[in-house]
Formats: structure tokens, C-alpha cells, sequence
């Protein structure tokens, strides 16, 4: 039992001591760290935080960073060996994308959200939001606007037109369009496809295309047609025994056909049709009927007016049907018929003296007055031999005092103007002697 009590007596005595060192040791203020926290070690065991030689530890929270010492010791002076601070983690400052922008709930700042956006007409290419992360870095890929909508153009309507008269063509105008950049609005190149207005445009569709390019590269287009078409009229034909030579494409709106006979034939009906806006054909119908010359007229003037503007004359005079010249005249001629035809040329024979005198067209026969009006209106003479060559107009263009060859005669006839038109015409239709 003594013993006991010496136990507990000594015991007391040690904690007074105790007691009396703590009282006596040095003590730093508690530590409070903002957004963190310590974690201390003290010489006298965990209970006392904040007595000299005390260390520790500071941590901050996340989304915090520390700012001083990452230890702190209690010293004899009672003060801790330093001063921290958590600071909220900041991350860099974001890049204002051009042509664009952002908004911040809170600013740089550790778990703020951005959104980034784009100016009308510039799409974003990148995270639309990113976050501050722990890392003091943003979240996703950085964020730009790019112009990736191509310009807008507008091009006119179908244009239909009709060709002009007499023409394969028309005159087609239109306002050029123009394009519009639904971002910045300028454009680099305007480029066109086709004719441009104010072109004649032939018969048949023609596609013109309009393409612009912005700044981006992005391209706009837009197309539309220009149709043309010929208004027609049923084609004409030649008459039989004739011909026909028409201007533009022979029956588009506003041509005209002239129609013609082959000699010995005259021409009846329309001499020259025009295609009509209704598409039909002005005049009438021609013809080429044979031709048939009226003897029984009073005068040797209205005798040529019949061959004005159709036929060749080659007149023979001879006093005598027996008249060496003559004889050897029909005799080169006979054979030669077909190019007398091919030439348009009828032959006219005045054959003896007044009252005798006889004159003879073909199978037809001059009464003696009329055979002796045409001498003398074409001044022949009367007792020799003689050739006058005409041409369609009525004008003296040759006489021979001797006979005249078929070659000389056709070399003649080919030179006059209107001949040249027959020869194109003729080998046009593949007329022609053997």
C-alpha cells in the first residue's frame, strides 16, 4: 500500500514538470491557410500544432497554387518561418480569334468556361468551349473563324428569244450579275463562262455560267440558258423546169426565195417569197409554164418585149434562104442546141427581102411586116449577111458579118452578169450539156 502511494506521488511530480516546461516553451499562432491546408509534426507529439519546432507541411486545394515556402517551422521568436498563400490558378490569356470572339464567365481564372463565336458569314473551326483546367492550360484545340460559306450570285432567268429577220442569229443582253461575300464582302475574280451580253447568239441553247471566288477561295456559281430559236417556214422547192435562190437558211423568218426558169420557159406565179412572223409564205405558187410567144403583135418593139428580162436573142439575117453564110450558120448551130438552151438564147431568123422577106421563130412564123419592122428597128441590113446577139435586157451586145462559132458565141454569152448568176445556179442543181 506505501509502495502505491510513492507511485502516484512521483507520477504527479513528473506532470507538474511537465507542465511547467509547456507553460514555459515557446508558441507560434495557429496556421490558417486560405483555400489550403497543413499538415504539421511537433517535437511534444500531435496534440501541440503550434509550439516551437513545429513543422508544417502546406498544401493548397485544387484549382489553387501555393505562393511561399512549402514548409513552415515555429521559431523561438513565435512567429512562423515564413508566410503562404493560395493563390487561384490563372491560365493564359485566350487569343481573340479574328473575325470573331469570346465570352468568360470568369475570366482566366482555374474552372471558368469560354465560348468562343465567329462573325456573320465565318464558321468555327475548333472547341467551341474549353475550360480552365488544373494545369493552368485550356481545354480542347484552340478555336478560329474561317470563311467556309462561298459567295452568294444570283444569275437572270431563262432568256428565250427568237432570231432576227431574215438572220440565224439574235442580239441577246442581260445585266451581269453580281456576287456578294457573306463574310467580309469582297471578292477576287468573276469569271465567266460563255458569250457575254450583247453577243449574237445562233439558233439552239447556250449555257453561261457565272462563277465568283472570295478571299477564302471559297467559289459561288450560278447558270442559265440562252435559247435561241429560228422561226421557220415550210421549205420551198424548186418549180419544175425552174430554179430557187434563197437568202439566210432558205426558210427561217425573213427570207426571201426568188424563183427562175430554164430557157424556154417563163416564169408564172410569185417571182420572189418572203417567210412571214407566221410562218407562212407571202405571194403565190410559182410556175414555169413553156413559153409562148405571141407573133400577132403590131410592132417589132412589142415582139422584144417579150424576151425582156427571159430570153437571149441571136438574130440571123440572110437576103436568101440559099445565102452560103446562112446555110453554114444552122449547120453549126444544130448540134449546139443544148448549150443554146443552157444559155437562155432563142434564135431569130429573118430570111429573104421585103415583100418576100419571112421571118421564124422556132416553128413560128413572122408576118413580112413585122420581120421588116425588126430590121429595121435593130438596123440590119437588108442584102447581106448578118448575126446580132442581145442579151436579156434588150441591148445590141454583138453582131458578126460572117458566121459565128458555138465556142465564140458561148464565150460571148458567159461574160454578160446575169450569166454568171445562171452558171451558179445551174451547176448548184447539176444542170448542165453532155
Amino acid at each position: 500500500m506505501g509502495s502505491c502511494w510513492l507511485r502516484l506521488a512521483a507520477l504527479l511530480a513528473l506532470g507538474a514538470r511537465a507542465s511547467l516546461e509547456y507553460e514555459e516553451t515557446p508558441w507560434c499562432s495557429p496556421i490558417k491557410v486560405k483555400h489550403g491546408y497543413a499538415n504539421c509534426r511537433t517535437p511534444q507529439g500531435e496534440y501541440y500544432k503550434n509550439v516551437l519546432g513545429t513543422r508544417c507541411d502546406i498544401r493548397c486545394q485544387k484549382g489553387y497554387e501555393l505562393h511561399g515556402p512549402h514548409q513552415l517551422i515555429c521559431q523561438s521568436s513565435k512567429r512562423w518561418s515564413g508566410k503562404v498563400l493560395c493563390k487561384q490558378k490563372r491560365c493564359p490569356t485566350l487569343s481573340m480569334p479574328t473575325n470573331g470572339g469570346f465570352k468568360c464567365l470568369d475570366g482566366a481564372y482555374f474552372g471558368s468556361r469560354c465560348e468562343y463565336y465567329c462573325s456573320p458569314g465565318y464558321q468555327l473551326k475548333g472547341d467551341r468551349i474549353v475550360t480552365c483546367m488544373d494545369s493552368k492550360a485550356w481545354s480542347g484545340r484552340p478555336a478560329a473563324c474561317v470563311d467556309t460559306e462561298p459567295p452568294r450570285i444570283q444569275c437572270p432567268s431563262v432568256k428565250e428569244k427568237s432570231a432576227e429577220p431574215n438572220k440565224l442569229t439574235v442580239r441577246v443582253f442581260w445585266d451581269t450579275p453580281e456576287g456578294r461575300d457573306t463574310a467580309d464582302g469582297i471578292l477576287t475574280d468573276v469569271i465567266l463562262k460563255g458569250l457575254p451580253p450583247g453577243s449574237h447568239f445562233p439558233e439552239g441553247d447556250h449555257k453561261i455560267q457565272y462563277t465568283v471566288y472570295d478571299r477564302a477561295e471559297n467559289k459561288g456559281t450560278c447558270k442559265f440558258l440562252v435559247k435561241v430559236r429560228v422561226r421557220r417556214c415550210v421549205k420551198l422547192n424548186a418549180p419544175d423546169n425552174g430554179y430557187i435562190k434563197c437568202s439566210g437558211d432558205g426558210n427561217n423568218y425573213g427570207a426571201t426565195c426568188e424563183f427562175s426558169c430554164i430557157g424556154g420557159y417563163e416564169l408564172q406565179g410569185s417571182p420572189a417569197r418572203v417567210c412571214q412572223y407566221n410562218l407562212g409564205w407571202s405571194g403565190v405558187e410559182p410556175t414555169c409554164a413553156p413559153m409562148n410567144i405571141n407573133v400577132n403583135v403590131r410592132t417589132a418593139a412589142a415582139l422584144l418585149d417579150q424576151f425582156y428580162e427571159k430570153r437571149r436573142l441571136l438574130i440571123i439575117s440572110t437576103p436568101t434562104a440559099a445565102n452560103f453564110f446562112y446555110r453554114m450558120q444552122l449547120g453549126m448551130l444544130q448540134p449546139a442546141q443544148c448549150g443554146l438552151d443552157l444559155r437562155h438564147v432563142t434564135v431569130v431568123e429573118l430570111v429573104g427581102v421585103f415583100p418576100t422577106l419571112i421571118g421564124r421563130i422556132g416553128v413560128k412564123l413572122l408576118p413580112p411586116s413585122l420581120a421588116l419592122q425588126l430590121r429595121l428597128l435593130l438596123r440590119i441590113p437588108h442584102y447581106s449577111f448578118n448575126i446580132v446577139v442581145m442579151d436579156k435586157h434588150g441591148m445590141d451586145k454583138e453582131r458578126y458579118p460572117f458566121p459565128a462559132t458555138p465556142a465564140e458565141l458561148f464565150a460571148l454569152i458567159d461574160k454578160f452578169p446575169l450569166r454568171k448568176d445562171e452558171m451558179k445556179l445551174q451547176a448548184e442543181i447539176g444542170q448542165s450539156c453532155p
